[in-house]
């Protein structure tokens, strides 16, 4: 029995290393690894698509006043470009070409009109195809210009005092850096997305090249041969995954991480036992690497918009929040984010832990079924 099972792992072993092989003969997946570990993860961190930066901004000052200089003057970097001042005719024009992002048109008197409280209108042009910067840029332009003008009508700076006192606390990102929050989900997205295409990508390469026929013939079960190819390409992307914590995420964009590394790394290699499996699924229903690439469209867009790395899931119908509780990314995101952001630890995690070993195993099952049903077709 023991030489039985000594023998299983070997053959299980070999085969692995065989997988490793290939991959490290295959420039394109090679490519592909490194440029998710790294570029990847880093323009995720560092595009902030939900924050005011560099918003290019021109004013029409008609009033030429103390007060239209003090508005104009107000709007300064990083959150805008330096205003550009234009006439009332370029407005257009500029909008047109896509320049400005914003243009605000201070009418004649405007600053007479506002001593008098005779409440001036001013005019603010939105360019709203650029949504992510309009959005944040109409409320922010509305309160620096509203506060400009309260204070120069009060002649002083201050607000009155309110009744209530709020102490907000910004816990576990003091600092609201969409840095830390945009790179570590960016990297647990990816973390799924490769060993889908990894294993998946090797099962098609081996039918592809006739490979399969060779290990049909050889002593070997088709469970050794799915466990070879779920451990060597979680492998390769736990790997990957240390690197780019260490590297891209810690290193370069300067992310604190607060849990344990550890107990993340053991999620993640549950997840990848779910995802692997999953991964050989989909490539014994695809029969080209093309249909197996459409087959991850329609797999993966679900798995990252509903899993909440991206929103949350409260914010969901109910009925989606319990659905997706049978997908593992909805597991592996909420320990990813317990462990990585709030310093969890085992006692915390325990249930997403358990809930990937379940459809780890569930997954494993089904593909190992389907998978067998695939080699008996080509024997």
């Amino acid at each position: 029995m023991m030489s039985n099972w000594r023998r299983h792992l070997d053959n299980i072993f070999r085969l692995g290393l065989k997988e490793l092989w290939s991959l490290w003969r295959d420039p394109a997946m090679l490519f592909l690894i490194v440029y998710t570990f790294t570029i990847g993860v880093y323009t995720a961190g560092t595009v902030m698509p939900e924050t005011l930066h560099r918003a290019p901004i021109a004013i029409v000052d008609e009033d030429d006043s103390a007060l239209s200089a003090r508005i104009v003057s107000a709007f300064y970097p990083p959150q805008f470009t330096p205003p550009a001042r234009i006439g009332l005719a370029e407005i257009d024009p500029a909008m047109d070409a896509g320049r400005y992002t914003f243009v605000l048109v201070i009418p004649p008197n405007f600053q007479r009109d506002a001593l008098a409280s005779q409440a001036p209108a001013l005019q603010l042009n939105i360019d709203t195809t650029r949504m992510s910067q309009a959005f944040a840029g109409n409320g922010a332009i509305q309160q620096i210009v509203t506060g400009e003008v309260n204070e120069f009508v009060r002649r002083h700076r201050g607000t009155a005092p309110l009744p209530v006192e709020l102490a907000p606390r910004m816990r576990f990102n003091p600092d609201l850096n969409p840095t830390w929050f945009s790179s570590l989900m960016e990297l647990v997205g990816h973390i799924t997305m490769l060993s889908i295409i990894l294993t998946g990508a090797a099962l098609i390469r081996e039918r592809e090249h006739g490979t399969v026929e060779h290990l049909l013939v050889m002593p070997v079960t088709p469970t050794e041969i799915m466990l070879a190819k779920v451990w060597s390409m979680a492998l390769v992307v736990v790997l990957a995954t240390v690197l780019s914590l260490g590297l891209v995420i810690q290193g370069v964009l300067q992310v604190p991480i607060e849990g344990s590394l550890a107990l993340f790394l053991a999620g993640a290699t549950l997840h990848l036992f779910a995802t692997t499996s999953m991964g050989i699924f989909m490539a014994t229903v695809a029969r080209s690497m093309p249909q197996f690439g459409l087959l991850m469209i329609l797999v993966m867009m679900p798995l990252q918009l509903l899993s909440g790395g991206m929103t949350p899931r409260e914010s969901m119908p109910w009925w989606i929040q319990q659905l997706m509780k049978l997908a593992p990314t909805t597991h592996f995101t909420e320990l990813s984010q317990a462990i990585l952001y709030r310093a969890a630890g085992i006692e915390v995690v325990w249930s997403s832990f358990l809930a990937l070993a379940l459809i780890g195993s569930v997954l494993f099952a089904l593909s190992l079924a389907r998978f067998r049903r695939t080699i008996a077709q080509l024997a």
